[in-house]
């Protein structure tokens, strides 16, 4: 059998590296992507692991990206849209650049992606795009996470949407809706959105704050079923649209769909009075 490919963009560390791991354990073909990858030592030690520099904002490396990636295996089978950023505080308070920087990274990048991967997979007759979201693309769980809710909501639809143009082609589509994971270095690249003459948001700003920089990682989910849910959906062992990762995903997705909206926000932001 012909050995498959999987091109994984935002590899430089978390869950993005394990999955290049498992894969190449799996005895796939791994592209794998970070803006860096002159610092790489780990990803390295893998004969079948090529590494490739890429910023999915940056239009002429994701070109030269998915170009060099299909040069090297010869075919790419699936394309994971995992590098993602946050911003988090009052969207009064976010710096121009932040706002646009969010949606960036996490919708307009793996638009840049899936256009660059389109002819190829046409030509190839099919292909899988795997987008990484998370379970704040279809629900909201804490205060001063608009941007980073607005941008994971747009990767939901665009992939929905997606689905109607691109199933003709037998291009498919999957999300990943997971939730706060083990091993991460998600807090430390947050983008926070401060001013110091601006006090109303802070009782807020101070829970979230002190939630994410201080939370204890034992009651985080385990990465690696994150992986897995990944590879179910390259391998074909599931075939869903959607899958929801993480109890604390399950259990905020449960409640918002078994009450009215109002309810649901009112009982969110009951928690953080």
């Amino acid at each position: 059998m012909e050995k498959k490919t999987i091109f994984i963009t935002g590899t430089s560390s978390g869950l993005g590296k394990r999955t290049a791991i498992h894969f190449a354990k799996l005895g796939w073909n791994v592209a794998a992507t970070m803006r860096t990858p002159e610092k790489e030592q780990e990803l390295t030690a893998y004969e079948n692991i090529k590494l490739f520099k890429l910023d999915v904002t940056n239009l002429a490396e994701v070109d030269a990206a998915a170009k060099e990636a299909i040069a090297a295996f010869g075919r790419i089978d699936v394309v994971v849209n995992n590098a993602g950023m946050g911003s988090y505080g009052a969207l009064e308070l976010a710096a121009e650049d932040t706002i646009d920087w969010q949606f960036a990274v996490n919708t307009r990048g793996p638009i840049n992606v899936i256009r660059k991967f389109l002819p190829h997979f046409r030509a190839a007759g099919g292909g899988m795009f795997i987008n990484i979201s998370s379970f704040m693309g279809l629900t909201t769980a804490l205060p001063l996470g608009s941007l980073y809710n607005m941008s994971k909501f747009a990767l939901e639809g665009l992939t929905e949407g997606l689905y109607y143009e691109l199933k003709p082609l037998n291009i498919e589509l999957r999300l990943i809706e997971q939730g706060g994971s083990s091993g991460t270095n998600f807090v430390n690249s947050i983008r926070w959105n401060k001013d110091e003459n601006i006090t109303v948001y802070d009782k807020h700003m101070d829970k979230i704050t002190a939630m994410m920089t201080s939370r204890d990682e034992s009651h985080l989910d385990d990465p690696q079923i994150i992986v897995d849910a990944i590879a179910a959906q390259a391998t074909g062992a599931s075939v869903q649209f959607r899958t929801v990762v993480g109890e604390a995903g399950k259990s905020l997705l449960a409640m918002r769909n078994s009450v009215p909206i109002e309810q649901y926000l009112a009982t969110i932001a009951k928690n953080y009075d």
